[in-house]
């Protein structure tokens, strides 16, 4: 299965520097095993999954290569943007 993953350096002012992160979108069909991979193949310290929700617009859960966690300002910022950014 293909993922398309974006790329953000949150915080930077340029292209260089900053925090950087993965996000995926629509990632409803993606297990926790599968977002894991995904992060270790991205390579940062955390990746944003975004996924429907009942009680909201979306959900974003965020992993690192080894587990999930509960939040992550800089992945948090790189969502938006790309949401902002894709409409």
């Amino acid at each position: 299965m293909k993922v398309k993953v974006f790329t953000v350096n949150s915080f930077a002012k340029t292209l260089e520097g900053g925090n950087p992160a993965g996000v995926v979108l629509h990632a409803d069909s993606l297990s926790d095993e599968s977002m894991k991979s995904i992060a270790g193949a991205i390579g940062f310290s955390e990746t944003a999954f975004v996924m429907k929700s009942e009680s909201a617009h979306f959900k974003v859960r965020f992993f690192t290569p080894e587990e999930e966690v509960d939040l992550c300002g800089h992945a948090t910022i790189a969502t938006f943007y790309v949401l902002l950014s894709k409409g």
